[in-house]
């Protein structure tokens, strides 16, 4: 969709550890198994389809199964999806480390604790701690699954994808996944009028302050 310098993909690359803490994902790996989607959507070889498992947690662990095996170089990967992709191996080590997700996880913990003494949080909120600690793979499972699953087309793609759109503003305009599929390299995942994307105009502010460089305007 966009490209950008080093440095500012270096930025952005540290920005996305710090961001998913516990959850990290590595770029590449991410790119990949985006790329393997998009290109076996809703087919056996799609790496997170709901229609080939049989429920959401089934389809996280095989998404985590061949997201492990691509991140470790343990399994082929097609030519036309090993290219233009960021990579900074020594953050993708620490990233993946459990050194990294349990200290993360132990950062989280100790800022509820302290909320719950010192700024009078409920003790209820300690249960949102395990989503906290998940929550890169838990919103991919949203996606991937209610994104094929639930809501409506404005497109015919050859495959499942939906746009659900009472969910959309939480993951940020990637329920729109029926416009997505059809229009994968643009930067604007609404289509409809009333469809929202509130992650465009970030892209576009990106770009008018010379961050970015959109490669093909829609």
């Amino acid at each position: 969709m966009f490209i950008m310098s080093k440095p500012w993909e270096r930025f952005f690359y540290l920005l996305t550890y710090l961001s998913q803490g516990s959850s990290y994902l590595s770029p590449r790996a991410y790119a990949i198994l985006h790329r393997m989607h998009h290109a076996f959507s809703d087919t056996d070889k799609d790496p997170h389809s709901p229609h080939h498992t049989k429920n959401v947690f089934t389809m996280m662990w095989e998404t985590k199964n061949i997201y492990n095996a691509v991140l470790n170089r343990k399994r082929a990967i097609e030519n036309r999806f090993e290219r233009n992709y960021p990579e900074w191996r020594l953050i993708e080590k620490l990233g993946d480390s459990w050194i990294s997700r349990v200290g993360w996880g132990l950062l989280y913990l100790s800022f509820y604790v302290l909320a719950y003494i010192y700024l009078d949080m409920h003790w209820a909120f300690f249960f949102l701690l395990p989503i906290h600690f998940l929550m890169g793979p838990i919103h991919g499972a949203i996606v991937n699954w209610s994104g094929h699953k639930y809501g409506y087309q404005n497109f015919d793609n050859d495959d499942k994808s939906k746009n659900s759109l009472i969910f959309d503003f939480l993951m940020m305009g990637e329920l729109f996944q029926n416009n997505h599929h059809k229009r994968p390299n643009s930067i604007n995942f609404g289509s409809k009028w009333f469809e929202i994307d509130p992650t465009y105009p970030v892209i576009k502010l990106l770009s008018r302050l010379k961050i970015i460089e959109i490669r093909k305007k829609h």
